[in-house]
């Protein structure tokens, strides 16, 4: 297993550790430590991840629509509303709106990326962490 990170993470907990109590099982409840994606304890995290990513999504960007619905140029280069924030989230590659990643620390942008790699890949684990960016 690579413990791959991107810069910008402050912490991680997998859900082995036990001595928080504010990350992990405290936050999340039960997970598998690790599993691989086609057992029913890989199947759950795997989906959760690959739906909190969509809503993340969607939610951003219901967000920039609304804005260039209803602010200016300017009001949107002041970042009113945080309009800006939100663009920039919509567009993210990593960060808290992805919740899954590859081996190689890759955020699962799309549904079509994350179906190419459980169709490619014999062998896949999900290894459940708790991540603060």
């Amino acid at each position: 297993m690579n413990n791959v990170l991107h810069k910008s993470v402050d912490y991680f907990v997998t859900f082995d550790e036990e001595d928080t109590s504010v990350a992990g099982k405290a936050r999340w409840g039960e997970l598998p430590t690790a599993a691989p994606v086609d057992s029913e304890d890989g199947e759950d995290p795997l989906e959760r991840g690959w739906e909190a990513t969509k809503e993340e999504f969607e939610r951003n960007l219901d967000r920039v629509k609304e804005a260039i619905d209803e602010l200016s140029d300017g009001e949107i280069m002041r970042d009113e509303d945080l309009a800006r924030h939100a663009f920039h989230k919509v567009g993210a590659y990593d960060g808290p709106t992805i919740f899954l990643y590859t081996e190689h620390g890759t955020g699962i942008r799309h549904r079509g990326q994350l179906d190419r790699l459980l169709e490619e890949s014999e062998e896949l684990w999900i290894v459940p962490a708790d991540v603060h960016f």
